[in-house]
């Protein structure tokens, strides 16, 4: 077993994980979704991101760009998050709520193609 195989689908798939943990709950309701949980997706993904970068192989760039595609959604919720709290005092609101949930429902996305991709490349290894 490589370890560093291993490591690499245990960062690639809690990110998703904890991405979803973030996501599920009503869109625009404060307290279903946890600046914490956005804080621990967003330090995951870097991580997995990080990781990515060994990777020299066609679907390797395909992985990082879909990584990148991630923490970019997810550092762009942050930033809204932080400066209607911080800036603003208006974290709670509705619509502020939505837009860091929508933000991380992007991430989402990118994070669900970055695992498929991984499965695939997984299925396609030979022995």
């Amino acid at each position: 077993m490589n370890l560093d195989k291993v490591l690499f689908g245990f960062f690639v798939l809690l990110a998703l994980t904890l991405n979803v943990g973030f996501v599920y709950g009503d869109i625009d309701t404060p307290e279903h979704h946890h600046v914490w949980e956005l804080f621990a997706a967003l330090v995951v993904s870097l991580i997995a991101t990080v990781l990515k970068f060994g990777d020299r192989s066609h679907l390797g760039a395909v992985l990082l760009a879909s990584s990148l595609v991630a923490d970019l959604h997810l550092v762009a919720a942050a930033l809204v998050w932080g400066l209607n709290s911080q800036v603003f005092a208006a974290a709670s609101e509705p619509g502020v709520v939505a837009s860091v949930v929508s933000l991380a429902c992007g991430a989402l996305v990118a994070n669900l193609a970055s695992v498929i991709l991984l499965v695939v490349e997984t299925l396609t290894l030979r022995r």
